[in-house]
């Protein structure tokens, strides 16, 4: 799977980027923002976005409603801090394929990975 990594926590990214790479998927960009996200979604193509939900020029919401209105075929993992079930639920009912809520192991992301593929 080609997985494009978007948090603005550089440590965040790093986590998410092991525990992807030991599963055997392919890391194909990261992003710290929501434009940059956005763009990389459409040049690259990845099979699956992981997504925080809060990002320095948008919400993560935001983010995943674009990516959803262009009819991308990438599957959106949202990984986020905020667990409250109303934004869990936001994110599902507009598209996500998940909803991880950190901390997290790196078992959880290799689960949603292949939950979602």
């Amino acid at each position: 799977m080609k997985v494009l990594i978007v948090d603005d926590s550089e440590y965040m990214r790093s986590q998410i980027n092991d525990a992807i790479l030991e599963a055997g998927h392919e890391v194909v960009g990261e992003a710290v923002n929501g434009e940059t996200a956005i763009d990389l979604a459409f040049q690259l193509d990845p099979d699956i976005i992981t997504l925080d939900n809060i990002l320095p020029d948008m919400v993560g919401m935001d983010v995943l409603r674009v990516l959803q209105k262009a009819n991308l075929r990438s599957k959106i993992i949202i990984v986020s801090g905020v667990g409250m079930e109303s934004a869990i639920k936001e994110g599902l009912s507009n598209g996500a394929a998940d909803y991880i809520v950190k901390p997290f192991t790196p078992q959880t992301i290799v689960d949603a990975i292949s939950k979602v593929a």
